[in-house]
């Protein structure tokens, strides 16, 4: 009997401590989380598709339409103007920009027009016995003749007998080295061929300026050119006389030009031809660097996105049944720095207008149009 009660007090204390074991087993335990599902909200627009313009981006510096080096094609000393010969220093057409000393060269222009004087003065008598009729002209001639004046043409020979006669005194060619000094004369004074500002200087007042030297630089900065590179593919879409939208690098101001010429010479490297943009507006500097937006074409049936909704470059997401993301095959047919124009939706379909981080084939969405 006491055997049997003992069995009986060793199950029921094994039962406990396994009842135990459990409970504190289950107090351990943790409660396993419910999670609800999580559906993103995506922004969507219907495609409605129409003709959308190519414009070709390309960019370039300001160079000034009329621009000019100066060289000098006379030696002698600089002297002193009233405007300073320094850069930013404007004249205006016809003005003198730069008087080299001319003295020595001048008092020899005058010995030469002495010497031709001199000459035809010595003929006169030999006129007056042998060419009576043509006496009267060659007097006029002296008459009028000052050494401290422009040349007069010779008076016009009528016969071969008198025209042997003149150049052979030498008389002739006498004159035309006097033409010849007196436009010589005239590169010591450089003028301005149009109105504009001096954008470089190399010279100052008493240097010695030599013949062939470089004195500075001179523009006309009221119209500026902006030679830009396009491809080759869009070179029979552009047409001079265009109208070109210009925008500085901050785009903070916009201008307007024009397409005045196009170079037929398709470069072999890049594959890509040159294009020249005529642009003038008070605001603008040689120099300055400019974007210029070429329109090239009209594309039919086509809508413009943002590029960071391309998949692979050739897909975009579209949402059927206003809740399930689709991937569709689309014909990307130019691209832009920031958008894609792009082919191949039917009108009314759902495209997305943003980017969805993680987006899959079939996810379930909910839709939201802006």
């Amino acid at each position: 009997m006491r055997k049997i009660i003992l069995s009986i007090l060793g199950i029921l204390i094994i039962a406990g401590a396994v009842a135990l074991g459990n409970y504190i087993t289950g107090k351990k335990k943790k409660r396993k989380p419910n999670f609800s599902k999580i559906i993103k909200t995506v922004f969507i627009e219907d495609v409605v598709n129409k003709e959308v313009p190519i414009t070709l981006n390309a960019s370039g510096n300001l160079i000034a339409k009329n621009k000019i080096e100066i060289f000098s094609e006379v030696q002698g000393v600089l002297k002193k103007q009233n405007k300073p010969f320094k850069a930013g220093t404007r004249y205006r057409k016809g003005e003198v920009l730069l008087n080299i000393n001319s003295a020595e060269f001048y008092a020899n222009l005058q010995s030469q027009r002495n010497n031709l004087f001199n000459l035809v003065t010595s003929i006169m008598p030999d006129i007056r016995l042998d060419y009576p009729s043509e006496f009267n002209k060659w007097e006029n001639y002296l008459q009028q003749f000052n050494v401290n004046k422009s040349t007069p043409e010779l008076p016009e020979m009528k016969t071969d007998k008198e025209k042997y006669f003149i150049s052979g005194r030498g008389i002739t060619s006498s004159y035309y080295t006097i033409k010849n000094l007196e436009v010589r004369l005239g590169k010591y004074n450089i003028r301005a061929p149009f109105t504009g500002i001096l954008t470089e200087s190399l010279v100052s007042p008493g240097a010695l300026v030599r013949n062939g030297q470089k004195l500075g630089e001179f523009i006309d900065e009221s119209v500026y050119e902006l030679e830009v590179t396009v491809n080759s593919n869009y070179a029979d879409l552009l047409v001079v006389g265009n109208s070109v939208t210009l925008t500085n690098l901050e785009k903070t101001k916009t201008y307007t030009g024009k397409v005045v010429r196009v170079n037929g010479k398709v470069d072999l490297q890049s594959q890509t031809i040159k294009v020249y943009i005529e642009v003038a507006h008070k605001d603008l500097k040689e120099g300055m660097y400019l974007e210029a937006n070429l329109k090239a074409k009209v594309e039919k049936d086509a809508i413009e996105i943002s590029r960071k909704l391309l998949v692979d470059n050739s897909k975009v997401y579209t949402v059927k049944n206003d809740s399930i993301l689709s991937l569709v095959d689309i014909n990307p047919v130019h691209f832009n720095s920031e958008t894609v124009i792009i082919k191949g939706l039917n009108n009314n379909t759902k495209i997305l207008t943003q980017v969805l981080p993680g987006a899959f084939e079939g996810m379930i969405v909910k839709t939201s149009k802006k």
